[in-house]
């Protein structure tokens, strides 16, 4: 895509936003909510029209060569449902008639562990089980090219582990993956590739080890030291940028191997700390970095009243699927 623009009203949902996807990656698009994603992936999908700028999935423009795209695309949307009383199986039997060369319903069942639930309701299925039909249901049409919309909003942590493995193995199996997120954890865990956007812009685009260098070089370590330290101690080694207290737990900031400094004068004291951990910069770091302001700092995105829907695909054109690899510009 390239100088992508949106607007509702006064709002710049989009501003100009330019990006690439490479083949067989995972690409993370990051931001809080309301930072644009979920309209920039809407226009990419095909689901709504920008107001300025250029979008070229798999070589075709997804506001007029739609049907075609959709053949070769699957979606996981933000916001998914399916009637309650519908049918694992009679879920991806519908979705397979969508497509002219459908994965086999048996296979996807196998692979995404559902094969036990064929005939189990949906109403029925649990939080992960429900994100593994929705994951077959994206890549029953076979995709070359996927996108998942904060896929694990609202799974307990065992739940998100298991949606993380299921989007790495997607990976493996050849298809680019366009991973949608204000997780940004998530992405350290899985993406190649990483875009921050903030209010509309691309304010990054880079590896998510990358970005996390870019952020500044100070650290953090913590420790409970078992009563006050000594006046000055921990504030005179090399490196040593700032020291707080929190309760009973001490912050030390840094640069360098100051953490190594610290620990040695600790020991030479004789002071036995508890809890000692050396905290690592994160993505989070990188966003406020380059924003200057936190991730949860949220700002509501102006969008339409109109919810984002489940949207089946269309039927497609007799001509035939390509084998062009994947490249969203």
């Amino acid at each position: 895509m390239h100088e992508l623009r949106k607007r509702y009203g006064d709002t710049a949902a989009l501003d100009g936003i330019s990006l690439e996807v490479q083949a067989g990656e995972v690409f993370g698009l990051l931001g809080p909510n309301g930072a644009g994603k979920t309209t920039a992936v809407e226009i990419i999908e095909g689901l709504r029209t920008a107001d300025s700028g250029t979008v070229r999935v798999l070589g075709l423009d997804p506001a007029t060569d739609g049907p075609q795209l959709r053949e070769r695309v699957g979606v996981q949307l933000q916001q998914a449902q399916l009637p309650e009383k519908m049918a694992v199986g009679e879920a991806l039997e519908l979705y397979a008639g969508f497509y002219r060369h459908p994965r086999p319903v048996p296979e996807l069942l196998a692979e995404w562990g559902l094969a036990g639930k064929r005939t189990a309701r949906f109403r029925t299925l649990s939080g992960g089980q429900k994100q593994r039909l929705f994951l077959a249901l994206a890549l029953v049409g076979d995709p070359e090219l996927v996108f998942f919309d904060e896929i694990t909003t609202g799974l307990d942590p065992a739940a998100r582990r298991q949606a993380w493995e299921l989007v790495r193995r997607v990976r493996a199996q050849g298809v680019t993956v366009v991973l949608v997120s204000h997780l940004m954890d998530e992405a350290e865990e899985l993406c190649d590739r990483v875009a921050i956007v903030d209010r509309g812009r691309v304010v990054a685009l880079d590896t998510p080890t990358a970005l996390i260098d870019r952020s500044g070089s100070e650290r953090r370590m913590r420790f409970r030291p078992p009563g006050p330290l000594p006046a000055g101690l921990v504030e005179a080694v090399p490196g040593v940028t700032g020291v707080a207290r929190s309760g009973s737990q001490v912050l030390v900031t840094g640069t360098g191997d100051f953490a190594t400094g610290v620990t040695a004068v600790l020991a030479r004291e004789h002071v036995l700390v508890a809890d000692l951990r050396l905290e690592q910069r994160t993505l989070d770091d990188a966003f406020l970095a380059l924003t200057g302001r936190p991730m949860d700092d949220d700002e509501l995105e102006a969008v339409p009243a109109d919810r984002r829907t489940t949207k089946k695909p269309e039927a497609v054109p007799a001509d035939r699927r390509t084998t062009k690899k994947p490249e969203v510009r």
